[in-house]
Parts: structure tokens; C-alpha cells; sequence
């Protein structure tokens, strides 16, 4: 009797709920075939569209795995699956994860506008929270610098993002000033002359545009003669350093007289 009672319930239940089921198999079927063919299309298009090698990974993640999540839901959907209990669980979870890593998604969204927006790129000289270095890596949730003493500054993406950035290597250019102070009974028009030479013979300093040199400031023991000139941004330090030693040394051969102690 028990058997024949749990044939007709199992009976009842293939009538009623099997085609659901079979339904929410077919469906499964299918959509497995579907996230398949659009992983493959979605990298395709991404290759093409040039999307930084750094984002393919994870947009092509975050794509296939909400897709099968919406996979899943659509089939316990289908057959009758009751998720009200399981969103409350998700949600939960959700306003956990999100209070807990909030600092971790803030790296992580800078780190993606870095990477699709472009304010600098790999090998590209920066100025940002208070360092200057040149750049080696771009991760998702920090940038990597070295500095020009060979330290290895890791910066998290969500300050460096929200921050003024300064990028020196953009414009292909740098301009490079520096100050010389000179006594009051020098010869300036002869200083000058001495100092634009200096600049001429010095490596790496670019023709165009122009080097500058003039007057800019009169202090009460000495007058300052400003000079400007362009070099690329790799060669800014060398030529910085070459060119403020070649003009003290040509002015002091000159007779050029610089201010006394006080």
C-alpha cells in the first residue's frame, strides 16, 4: 500500500513539477553554450578594442561570473526554487564584504579609471603623494614607482587617483630652472654671455625651445640671474647637475664676481 501511495505522489509530482524541471535543464543547457560563446566574443572584442591587458582578466571575469549567477537564479526560478532566503543570506554578505573592504574596492576603482582614463602610462615620470619617480608597474589596486635613488615606492590606486597627479614625460619635455646669484658689481651683460655659452656646450640640452637667461631678482647683497632652458625628461637630473657646475666654473674663469659671505 506505502508503495503504491508513493508512486502516485511521485506520479503527481512528474505531472505537476517535472516539466519545470526539465524546462529549468534545458535552460541550464543552453545557457552554459550561450556564456561560452559570449566569453569568447567579449575577449575578441576586447583584444580589438586595445582594453589594457591588466583589465581583460577581470572584466572578463566579473562578465562570466554575473551571467552565471543570472544563470543559476533564472533556473531556481524556473523550477519553483524559493529565494528569499538565499537573497536575505546574499545581501547580508554583500553589506559585509562592502564594509569591510571599502578601502580595498577604493584602490580597486581607482585602480580601473588609471588604467581607462590614462593620466600616465608605464615608464611615464610622476609627481604624487609627495614622490617622484618613474612608473614600472600598474596594478589594479596600486602603482608601483622607482625613484631616481632606486627605491621602490608602492602607492594604493584610491589616493593616487583622488590626488593631484604632476606627469613630467607627457609633453615629450621638461623645462629645467635654476637661480645664479652674482655680486652687484658684476658684469651682467658679460654673465650672460658666459652662461648662454656654458648652455651651448652642455650635452643633452635641447635647441628648441630657446634657452633664456636674464635678470629676475634683486636681493639686498646680490642680483639673480634666472636660467631656463628644455630637456627631455629622462636627462633632467644629468643635465641639471652638468650645467650648474659648467656655469660656476666658466663665470669663475670669467671673473665673474659672486656675492661675498655675509
Amino acid at each position: 500500500m506505502e508503495v503504491k501511495e508513493f508512486y502516485q505522489e511521485f506520479h503527481k509530482w512528474l505531472i505537476t513539477r517535472g516539466p519545470s524541471y526539465i524546462f529549468g535543464i534545458v535552460v541550464f543547457i543552453i545557457g552554459l553554450w550561450l556564456i561560452r560563446f559570449i566569453r569568447s566574443r567579449l575577449r575578441d572584442r576586447m583584444s580589438r578594442n586595445k582594453v589594457h591587458s591588466s583589465l581583460q582578466p577581470f572584466f572578463l571575469s566579473l562578465s562570466i561570473t554575473s551571467l552565471y549567477i543570472l544563470l543559476i537564479i533564472s533556473v531556481m526560478n524556473i523550477i519553483g526554487f524559493e529565494l528569499t532566503i538565499f537573497t536575505t543570506i546574499i545581501g547580508a554578505f554583500s553589506v559585509a564584504a562592502g564594509l569591510a573592504l571599502s578601502g580595498t574596492f577604493q584602490n580597486f576603482a581607482g585602480g580601473v579609471l588609471i588604467l581607462l582614463l590614462k593620466p600616465f602610462e608605464l615608464d611615464d615620470s610622476i609627481l604624487a603623494q609627495g614622490q617622484d619617480g618613474r612608473v614600472t608597474s600598474i596594478q589594479i589596486f596600486y602603482t608601483v614607482l622607482l625613484t631616481a635613488d632606486n627605491k621602490t615606492v608602492i602607492i594604493p590606486n584610491g589616493k593616487l587617483f583622488n590626488e593631484v597627479i604632476v606627469n613630467v614625460t607627457r609633453e615629450g619635455k621638461r623645462r629645467l630652472d635654476f637661480d645664479v646669484k652674482l655680486a652687484y658689481a658684476a658684469d651682467i651683460d658679460k654673465a650672460k654671455k658666459v652662461m648662454l655659452e656654458a648652455i651651448k656646450s652642455t650635452k643633452n640640452v635641447l635647441v628648441t625651445p630657446a634657452a633664456r637667461v636674464g635678470l629676475i631678482g634683486l636681493d639686498s647683497d646680490s642680483i639673480r640671474i634666472t636660467v631656463n632652458v628644455w630637456v627631455e625628461p629622462g636627462n633632467f637630473l644629468d643635465v641639471k647637475i652638468a650645467l650648474m657646475e659648467k656655469i660656476i666654473k666658466d663665470l669663475g674663469a670669467a671673473g665673474i664676481n659672486f656675492p661675498k659671505p655675509g
